[in-house]
């Protein structure tokens, strides 16, 4: 009788982990829609959305794997609504740096779970996604967008020149526009990640014990 309770209460759990990866997946792609275009620190296809709140919110509620997938669900469901001009390399590299950010936070904070692992693990995410997006940035996504818009590389930097004339190659592009940008994201999707997730996070668990 034990051995079948403990099958039912696993089940229930495993489907209400799915029925909330799935919510939240939903949430972050809705969110992701509404994109906040920052021209004094980069050129306009460089704009900030908060899908990455709920991603984060379930990867410290559920787990990091529970994070990932609820990021690729995330970029499928945005791949859906509007498409791919790059053949889904930009889909894929967009991917790669939002697990490197949430990656970090939700390991660190799993390790032990309190409000200074999760500020650690934030920052820590934080950092890996500035440093992996400047990589993809220039090995990966800037050139996919010149060759599906059919400009030169050159065009993309001069477009960061003209919003800081200090900018005048790829690696002074990819230094001052899109590391502070990712910074940017990191603090404001963590400050607002660490301001919601005592009001969801009870929400989240409800049943779970």
């Amino acid at each position: 009788m034990s051995t079948n309770v403990g099958v039912i209460k696993k089940s229930k759990v495993n489907i209400r982990t799915i029925v909330q990866i799935g919510m939240l997946s939903a949430i972050a792609t809705v969110l992701m829609l509404f994109e906040i275009p920052l021209p004094f620190m980069a050129p306009s296809f460089y704009e900030l959305d908060f899908s990455e709140v709920p991603v984060l919110i379930g990867c410290f509620a559920m787990g990091p794997i529970a994070g990932v997938l609820i990021e690729l669900v995330k970029i499928l469901l945005n791949l859906v609504i509007n498409g791919t001009i790059t053949a889904g390399v930009g889909e894929a590299a967009n991917f790669l740096i939002g697990c490197a950010f949430i990656l970090p936070a939700g390991m660190i904070y799993k390790h032990r779970k309190s409000r200074k692992t999760a500020i650690i693990g934030m920052a820590a995410g934080t950092v890996t996604m500035t440093i992996l997006g400047c990589f993809l940035n220039a090995y990966v996504l800037l050139p996919a967008y010149a060759s599906a818009f059919g400009w030169p590389l050159t065009s993309i930097i001069e477009m960061g020149s003209a919003i800081n004339p200090v900018v005048k190659s790829l690696p002074t592009f990819v230094i001052l526009m899109v590391a502070p940008f990712n910074i940017l994201k990191g603090v404001v999707v963590s400050l607002i990640t660490f301001l919601l997730y005592k009001y969801i996070s009870p929400i989240l668990h409800r049943g779970s014990r």
